[in-house]
């Protein structure tokens, strides 16, 4: 106390009959010698069945009226003695109109007999008890609270005091969210796309069958890897990298791109990747899911194909002869002659049709491009 000022338990009672809390005096086995406070303070004079006063429970209204937990006080007959806006809102009324009535008046039979039983538990046993509680809202449908009944001396009477939490929306909404999320599974893993989900730092955190069978490798192998580990080497790694950067830190919330996606087997097949950030509640995204499209026939690396190749597949899909080939790209005859030998050495493929064939299953062209194209100005096949 400022100045030394010593106060004796006497005063200190005196004082916490002013407050807005209970205090209690217990001897070593914990049975209750004393108890006080002004947190139900009769400040009044009133007989015990008369209908409180404005004035009355003051310093308790004062400190749980506003409160977001619905509270009230009744007495043992079931009597409302005092209620908050928070309680009263459950009912859809205000706390005057509680006061003075009956359970009966504002709950159904099935209602009002289950809070009556819960009453007469409170006073009793005398202690307090925390339970869930099912109750009928203004609007007929069905609501749920949490919180604790305990007993209170008021009046020389024992009263049934209560504080809970209304839990129905919030449950609401847990529903709802259980159910996106059993949707999103059901998704996942039943409509047959490659897709991940991963984190923040391309680990991955959920994973499709299909994707798992993409890479050859079980859920759980794939599952907590890496994903720049399911990636072949080239060049436009950087460029993916620098984008996913953009979508981590929400630059950019989506993006489209092409890949080359390389298995348990080390097999390679180029992929179009669908990036989607989950969420916009942080600076930065803490999940990403990608789904993986128009993937290519998994096939052995091949040495790296030039852009005067590539872009002489592409004239070939369209149906150019070596004559037009060569004046379109200012190359000799003799020239693009040597570069389809090679190209049908490179993919393995004997004929003109082949070749170009071979060339849209490895995803060295565009599957869905007119007039055919390279897939990537950065294909793994390509120097491009």
């Amino acid at each position: 106390m400022d100045g030394g000022a010593a106060v004796d338990d006497a005063g200190l009672k005196a004082l916490l009959e002013h407050f807005p809390v209970f205090w209690g005096e217990v001897d070593e086995p914990w049975q209750a010698r004393e108890p006080g406070g002004g947190a139900f303070a009769d400040t009044g004079t009133a007989p015990a069945d008369a209908h409180p006063t404005p004035h009355q429970y003051a310093a308790f209204a004062g400190l749980a009226d506003l409160a977001p937990a619905a509270a009230f006080l009744r007495d043992g007959d079931g009597r409302y003695l005092w209620a908050n806006h928070a309680y009263a809102h459950l009912y859809g009324t205000v706390p005057q109109e509680l006061v003075g009535k009956y359970i009966e008046d504002f709950d159904g039979p099935a209602e009002a007999a289950q809070f009556r039983a819960l009453d007469q538990e409170i006073l009793t046993r005398g202690t307090p008890v925390r339970h869930t509680l099912d109750y009928r809202r203004p609007d007929g449908s069905a609501g749920q609270a949490v919180g604790h009944r305990f007993p209170v001396r008021e009046n020389t009477r024992t009263c049934v005091a209560g504080i809970y939490v209304d839990l129905t929306d919030q449950l609401r909404a847990m529903a709802q969210w259980q159910e996106a999320q059993d949707s999103l599974q059901a998704l996942r893993d039943h409509s047959g796309l490659p897709c991940a989900l991963l984190s923040a730092n391309g680990r991955v955190v959920e994973a499709s069958a299909a994707a798992a069978e993409l890479f050859q490798l079980s859920l759980p192998e794939l599952v907590g890897r890496r994903a720049h580990t399911l990636l072949a080497p080239e060049p436009g790694l950087d460029r993916l990298h620098r984008r996913w950067n953009g979508l981590i830190t929400r630059r950019t919330r989506r993006l489209e791109t092409s890949a080359v996606l390389v298995d348990a087997d080390g097999r390679q097949r180029r992929a179009q990747l669908h990036l989607t950030t989950v969420g916009n509640s942080a600076a930065r995204a803490r999940h990403v899911w990608a789904v993986v499209t128009h993937h290519s026939l998994a096939h052995d690396a091949h040495p790296s194909l030039t852009a005067a190749q590539v872009r002489i597949l592409s004239l070939l899909a369209a149906g150019s002869s070596n004559g037009d080939i060569a004046t379109s790209l200012k190359l000799s005859r003799q020239t693009v002659d040597y570069h389809l030998s090679r190209l049908r050495e490179l993919l393995g493929a004997a004929t003109r049709p082949s070749l170009v064939a071979r060339a849209y299953v490895l995803g060295i062209l565009a599957p869905r491009a007119w007039p055919p194209r390279s897939a990537t100005a950065s294909h793994p096949l390509s120097t491009a």
